[in-house]
């Protein structure tokens, strides 16, 4: 990478964490400029506004999880079930990663821009859109595979388990208390074992 492309990727890291801790719109510049210690002419050398820092973290945090949660659906886990339970099993291991960076980027970004920043809320939804086309895919493979019940919609199922994780992770910040998030978790587990796996005779 060049010393720009450098300084610019130095920006996004450094202020990856402070967005999704303090918010997208009230993040200030002075904020960005103490996290990395640059000047505000050196970011608005590299970015034409804040709000393009903010887009840039914001992917940079998506982009983080998704890899992180992708690698559950790895050929380490050689069926469908392996891989859906290794799912649930990054979110069960991670949760206090996730809620010391703030919580879910996806969740956080989304609460945050609706109508005050259309651009990062039509990117959140390709976020969520990509989230729920990655996990529909596993569903469907093993339906295929005939491992899951074929007749069952992998869509509905992929949105029900992120819904029930967003949930879950909402209410464990917000009380403090990780008993929802496992809740949550658990009634995952409960559907993938009781309801995905029943294969009509």
């Amino acid at each position: 990478m060049s010393k720009a492309e450098k300084t610019k990727q130095l920006i996004i890291e450094k202020t990856a964490a402070l967005f999704n801790t303090k918010g997208y719109l009230t993040t200030s510049l002075s904020d960005i400029t103490q996290a990395t210690g640059l000047t505000k002419g050196s970011i608005y050398g590299n970015f034409e506004n804040k709000d393009e820092v903010a887009i840039e973290a914001y992917k940079y945090n998506s982009g983080l999880l998704a890899r992180n949660m992708a690698r559950s659906f790895g050929d380490e886990f050689p069926t469908t079930l392996d891989k859906l339970h290794a799912f649930v099993a990054f979110y069960r291991k991670n949760w206090k990663t996730v809620f010391l960076n703030g919580g879910c980027p996806l969740m956080n970004a989304a609460t945050e821009a609706d109508d005050n920043f259309p651009y990062l809320n039509n990117q959140v939804k390709k976020s969520f859109g990509e989230w729920t086309a990655k996990i529909a895919s596993v569903i469907s493979t093993g339906q295929k595979n005939n491992e899951l019940n074929s007749a069952l919609n992998a869509e509905e199922y992929a949105s029900l388990f992120i819904m029930l994780i967003e949930g879950g992770i909402l209410l464990s910040k917000t009380t403090e208390d990780e008993k929802y998030l496992h809740l949550a978790l658990d009634r995952i587990l409960s559907i993938i074992d009781q309801e995905l796996t029943i294969i009509p005779s």
